[in-house]
């Protein structure tokens, strides 16, 4: 019993051995056709769709070179070279500002400010002039809010800077010379020499 049941299972197992073997052998070929088969379809399907344009072709022609031509002095005229239109026309801003002139001046150092960093750049202001569509309140010297280009402020590194940013907006301007910082010498020595004259400032004689 033992050895026929060994045999009949030896048989069975190489049988489903062959089947697997078979199954395998058969399925792999249908792979390889359809790998094949799509291969050759990309290789052959070379034609663009429909829904999309095709390159154009420039074949150098005298009428090409003409239309490019064309093109190019359309795209002149229309923007011809060195030319650049003002910023007002463009910016959006309201046609009331060209009635305004502004100041460029160089802002002097605040009283309680030490040190003079925020005193050198150069600074762009709608100045209280008469006809320039503000105001001030009598009793304060305040700006009336109604103005509302009493709170912009621009800062320039020179004053050529903000000359040229007034004159693309078509602003009229005037340029306010800076003042000039005179520092007196001063040592400590100075406080307890002997001056004859009523002193202006109490010190040691």
């Amino acid at each position: 019993m033992s050895s026929s049941f060994l045999l009949r299972t030896g048989a069975r197992s190489s049988a489903c051995r062959m089947s697997v073997q078979s199954t395998r052998i058969t399925r792999n070929p249908s792979l390889a056709a359809q790998t094949t088969l799509g291969r050759r379809m990309q290789a052959s399907d070379t034609k663009t769709p429909r829904g999309v344009p095709e390159s154009p072709k420039t074949t150098g022609t005298a009428e090409s070179v003409a239309t490019t031509e064309l093109g190019a002095t359309e795209i002149s005229e229309l923007f011809p070279p060195g030319s650049q239109p003002a910023a007002y026309e463009c910016s959006g801003a309201p046609v009331q500002l060209l009635h305004r002139a502004v100041k460029i001046y160089q802002p002097t150092r605040n009283t309680m400010q030490s040190g003079g960093a925020k005193g050198e750049k150069w600074r762009i202001d709608w100045d209280t002039l008469p006809g320039a569509g503000r105001w001030e309140n009598p009793l304060m010297g305040w700006a009336s809010s109604a103005d509302y280009m009493q709170g912009t402020r621009m800062s320039f590194d020179s004053a050529e800077d903000a000359i040229k940013f007034a004159e693309k907006q078509g602003w009229d301007y005037y340029v306010q010379p800076p003042t000039v910082k005179r520092i007196p010498p001063k040592n400590y020595a100075e406080n307890y020499v002997y001056k004859p004259n009523k002193l202006r400032i109490a010190r040691t004689k």
